[in-house]
């Protein structure tokens, strides 16, 4: 009903729902030609690497504390992209203030990391199962903290809804509001969580996503939780950002 699944939710549903609408003549989605002017995601020119300083953590670095490919994490199975995650260039927000609810990628978010590694975890076997991607950024001069204070904004400014801007496909979020935080929170420098609502590409089912970002010293931990269907999953899986938690923080010590 809602597609394959792409990279991941209702993101994946979002583009296979486009490609099937569009074969059969419907509207509602978004293309990135450049007569329509939303192709700019692809053409931005991507901002330079900051060098790692101290307190930045490098990609070795920020790969020794993620998790494994094969890694358990509660009741599901970490693995690694064979291709680019989901929050790459692919993604913007429309209006620009809501960048950061749809991605904190440094190319689209003005805030590029020094690193970045991302993980997946899943049930490989169920389709239509819970998908969480990891993914963690280590920033140079204060950009961690930079990072969750334009989180933060986006949180508060675009909660009536914004547009997320793809390649081949157009989201429209309807409301974006915030979620409990999980019981470790309180161990972070910071830490915020949002449920979002989705529509389909033709305006008429609700599908839930889930977002929570911890930071610690220049290190962001973000966690976007979705399925593929109407199903609310109630927020991202604490037992996967414990997981993730613990092991970032034993490599910290």
């Amino acid at each position: 009903m809602f597609g394959v699944r792409g990279a991941g939710g209702g993101r994946g549903a979002v583009a296979a729902g486009c490609v099937v609408a569009a074969l059969v003549g419907l509207t509602g989605c978004g293309g990135g030609g450049d007569d329509d002017g939303k192709g700019e995601a692809g053409k931005r020119p991507a901002p330079s690497r900051p060098a790692a300083s101290s307190g930045a953590l490098t990609e070795a670095q920020l790969t020794a504390v993620a998790f494994r490919d094969g890694e358990r994490a509660g009741d599901l199975t970490a693995s690694e992209y064979a291709l680019d995650g989901p929050l790459g260039d692919a993604y913007t927000a429309a209006p620009a203030v809501c960048q950061p609810l749809v991605s904190l990628a440094g190319d689209v978010s003005g805030l590029p990391p020094v690193a970045q590694v991302q993980r997946k975890a899943d049930k490989p076997e169920e389709m239509l199962g819970v998908t969480v991607d990891v993914t963690l950024r280590s920033y140079a001069g204060g950009g961690a903290a930079k990072a969750m204070k334009a989180l933060d904004q986006a949180g508060r400014e675009c909660a009536g809804g914004f547009t997320e801007e793809r390649a081949v496909a157009r989201a429209r979020y309807e409301k974006a509001e915030p979620a409990a935080l999980p019981g470790f929170a309180d161990e972070a420098d910071e830490a915020k969580a949002y449920r979002f609502t989705v529509l389909d590409v033709k305006g008429k089912l609700k599908l839930y996503e889930y977002l929570t970002v911890l930071r610690s010293g220049s290190t962001t931990l973000a966690f976007r939780g979705e399925i593929l269907g109407t199903q609310d999953i109630g927020g991202v899986p604490e037992d996967v950002m414990a997981a993730q938690w613990r092991k970032f923080r034993a490599g910290q010590a």
